[in-house]
């Protein structure tokens, strides 16, 4: 399917969409945190048997991240991980079996170095598609009086709706730049961009966010 007629037909979509009243603005809060989602060497690596080409989406999460750290913002790095037997990847692992390479220590779960994560920034492993399930996140974000989820990394149409879906469900605002997120497929990229800006966050271009955390007083 060609750019333009996938471009239009989901156009066509949101246009439906917000007839219906869905697709509405959530708008930015007070107090963001950014949220860095698997792009881990087993991924970002297209050499990898689970890799792919993330160059750009690398890049631009680089640039907003130096932004976040200039206002002191709270940032958050996540990794699939699992224990050599599996048991903690339950179901998953047996539906996606490729994530039996993901195990912990390995290289494949070292995040990407041109993230340049600093040592006080949390790296937080996880097992499942959405950053909430297992972990302390959502504790962690209320006790920082977060109220704004900037969501960065992979895969769109996992990791990433899932980890929008549940932020919007715990009350924090997700806000996805688009040219920092990917996908191993333009299409799922696309369609669960589309969905997301339907249902629960707002897909944003980048300068967007980045003008936002230029205006957070410090």
């Amino acid at each position: 399917m060609g750019d333009k007629i996938l471009k239009k037909a989901l156009q066509e979509i949101i246009n439906y969409y917000q007839s219906q009243g869905m697709a509405g603005k959530i708008g930015f809060g007070k107090h963001p945190a950014v949220l860095v989602v698997d792009l881990q060497k087993g991924i970002t690596d297209p050499q990898k048997p689970s890799g792919c080409n993330l160059e750009g989406v690398i890049d631009n999460t680089a640039l907003l991240l130096d932004k976040a750290r200039g206002k002191s913002i709270p940032i958050f790095f996540f990794t699939l991980a699992y224990h050599s037997s599996l048991v903690d990847g339950g179901l998953l692992v047996k539906k996606v079996p490729v994530l039996a390479n993901f195990l912990i220590g390995s290289e494949n779960v070292e995040l990407d170095p041109r993230l340049k994560r600093l040592p006080d920034e949390q790296v937080v492993i996880k097992k499942y598609a959405s950053c909430y399930h297992g972990t302390h996140l959502a504790s962690s974000l209320t006790a920082l009086q977060v109220d704004t989820v900037i969501i960065t990394g992979c895969i769109t149409s996992g990791c990433i709706r899932a980890t929008a879906n549940d932020s919007i469900q715990y009350g924090f605002r997700p806000i996805i730049p688009r040219e920092c997120v990917g996908d191993r497929s333009a299409i799922p990229h696309e369609v669960s961009l589309m969905d997301i800006q339907a249902r629960c966050g707002d897909v944003l271009p980048l300068q967007d966010v980045l003008d936002y955390i230029d205006s957070i007083a410090m």
